[in-house]
């Protein structure tokens, strides 16, 4: 592929449906009119190319931007003269936007943030207007004739960062002409709800065929249904999310007029058989992006890859928006933290599994409890920052952290029974206490009710370990990690997969998957105990000695018999785990 750097400019026609449905012969008859006798002589005479044409609008590459801007002047002075006697509701009005920017060329068609940007300030232009980024006025300014209206910085849709755009006064008009970032009429803002939400916008049709909404359409309507299912968030219905479909929007004015901390928004592009999707998420106070993906994949399979993006977009989605609620609380002052807030912050704390950081999180999941001794988030946390405390061996009393571990999730499941995230805390304290049969209820309530629901997959996982069923354990684990690949709880995840090789006698893949999880979480220290059993297993035994004084660093305390009652794998593989550990010195 070749690169280079380019002018880029793109160009619609504002109210090109409305147009069509009023009288679609009229409408095409003057477009290619206007086409023929100005807008390709134009570009020709600036030394333009025209790269694709996408029915109402068009992509053009100039060498310079200066040419560019003059060309697009030329155009709209024309057409304002031609609209002169026209009624405003019969106007064929252009929309144009440019930018300077780095593209990527293939097969004669141009890709890249060059020419995303040029499309986003054109849909922000107001109709017959020019609007140009801040790296094309540097280009433009003093060299044509024309003044500029700083607009500020633009929050442009797809686009990872504001940019500070200008608009081209091209007939004397005044600033306050400009086209607000928002077409919508304002209403009462909203208040957030005490969960995150979000809304899925339209995505946008990138494709050069028309008539391809549809693929777009299919994918909002997958990924809305699905994030639908999961309980914990608050999502936007299809219905609402859809009327901002062909409008410009901003993503603050979005979340005041919703109540909704979060969009999701995206592009499909077809080409030819191929299709790119584009999916990026964004918080409504700052506009700030917490999270994107890009898919590929064939025409032929689009109802697989649907599918695929469907369950990837809503798992990755959970840690993500999971990190940037947390992020939500730390920012608040002290005086205005409810419940929820003290929860959200306890959130890093009650998933580090570490010593130090579970009698944190208990610390502030106390502050939540006493506002809300009855938030069933908090109680099944509370009790599963217990749970850690029996089965890591931090606790002088592991009898007494089991039973406050059952309490506490005992009354979280009285509060709520549907909700997938609590069902899998509560599934994973219920494992810790030994209570299987109660956990396995638990945890595949929770994924029949979402399916995407990554850590529920993975304490299923951890269940079939202890069920001595390593290979469904290594599928559920997998799955886990392909529906999160970036939640900050995959190391568990790593401990999980080497438990299901060390059970299966497996003791070198075993060893490789602890290590792999103490490089993502070294402060771990509980991870040395699997270690060091599984290297002794294999006869590593200068390796195992090593990780068994890690371990006892964290332990100095541990015996065969403390260490038999926190763990809760089945007798058979503890007993051999036990005595790889005594091979290396761990008294009984």
């Amino acid at each position: 592929m070749e690169r280079r750097l380019a002018a880029v400019l793109a160009a619609d026609i504002a109210g090109y449906s409305r147009l069509m449905g009023r009288d679609e012969e009229h409408t095409l008859a003057q477009l290619k009119s206007f086409r023929k006798t100005l807008v390709d002589p134009g570009i020709t005479a600036h030394r333009g190319r025209i790269v694709k044409t996408t029915g109402d609008g068009m992509l053009v590459e100039f060498a310079s931007a200066v040419d560019a801007a003059r060309c697009a002047v030329e155009i709209q002075r024309a057409m304002i003269q031609r609209n002169a006697d026209v009624l405003p509701e019969l106007r064929i009005e252009f929309r144009i936007g440019i930018h300077v920017g780095d593209i990527i060329i293939d097969d004669n068609d141009i890709f890249g943030d060059g020419v995303n940007i040029a499309a986003r300030l054109e849909g922000i232009a107001v109709p017959g207007g020019v609007c140009i980024s801040d790296d094309a006025h540097r280009q433009i300014r003093g060299k044509i004739d024309i003044g500029f209206d700083d607009i500020g910085e633009q929050t442009l849709k797809n686009i990872a960062e504001p940019m500070r755009a200008w608009r081209m006064r091209l007939a004397g008009e005044d600033a306050s002409a400009i086209r607000p970032g928002s077409t919508a009429i304002r209403v009462q803002d909203l208040a957030l709800p005490d969960k995150p939400s979000i809304v899925v916008l339209p995505f946008d049709n990138m494709s050069a065929e028309p008539g391809q909404d549809y693929l777009a359409d299919g994918i909002v309507e997958a990924i809305t249904a699905a994030l639908s299912c999961i309980r914990s968030f608050f999502v936007i219905a299809r219905s609402s999310a859809f009327t901002y479909k062909g409008r410009a929007t901003n993503a603050r004015d979005i979340g005041k007029e919703l109540g909704v901390a979060y969009l999701l928004e995206g592009s499909v592009q077809k080409a030819g058989n191929r299709l790119r999707i584009i999916v990026q998420l964004i918080e409504t106070e700052g506009g700030a992006h917490v999270w994107s993906s890009r898919f590929d994949g064939g025409i032929d399979d689009f109802f697989d890859l649907e599918d695929r993006i469907t369950e990837q977009v809503a798992g990755a989605l959970q840690p993500s928006i999971r990190i940037a609620e947390i992020e939500r609380s730390r920012r608040k002052r002290p005086q205005d933290l409810g419940s929820y807030d003290y929860t959200m912050r306890a959130m890093p704390h009650v998933w580090a599994l570490e010593k130090e950081e579970s009698v944190k999180a208990l610390e502030l999941l106390e502050k939540a409890l006493a506002i809300d001794p009855e938030y069933p988030l908090a109680l099944s946390l509370a009790g599963w920052c217990h749970a850690q405390r029996s089965v890591y061996n931090w606790a002088d009393d592991i009898a007494k952290s089991q039973a406050s571990a059952r309490l506490l999730a005992e009354r979280a499941a009285e509060m709520s029974g549907d909700d997938p995230v609590i069902l899998a805390v509560l599934g994973a304290v219920h494992t810790f206490v030994r209570n299987y049969g109660t956990a396995r209820v638990l945890l595949e309530r929770a994924v029949t009710l979402d399916s995407n629901a990554a850590w529920a997959w993975s304490r299923l996982g951890w269940l079939e370990n202890y069920a001595d069923q390593p290979q469904k354990a290594i599928e559920n684990f997998e799955r886990a990690l392909r529906l999160s690949p970036i939640d900050p709880m995959n190391f568990n995840n790593y401990v999980g997969l080497g438990s299901a090789h060390e059970v299966a006698q497996e003791y070198d893949k075993a060893a490789a998957f602890y290590r792999r999880a103490l490089e993502e979480r070294p402060n771990a220290g509980w991870i040395y105990r699997n270690l060091a059993s599984s290297l002794s297993g294999a006869g590593r035994i200068e390796e195992a000695k090593r990780a068994f004084a890690e371990m006892m660093r964290s332990y100095p305390d541990l015996t065969v018999a403390k260490f038999k009652q926190a763990m809760v794998f089945s007798t058979v593989p503890l007993n051999r785990m036990a005595e790889n550990l005594r091979k290396l010195g761990l008294p009984d």
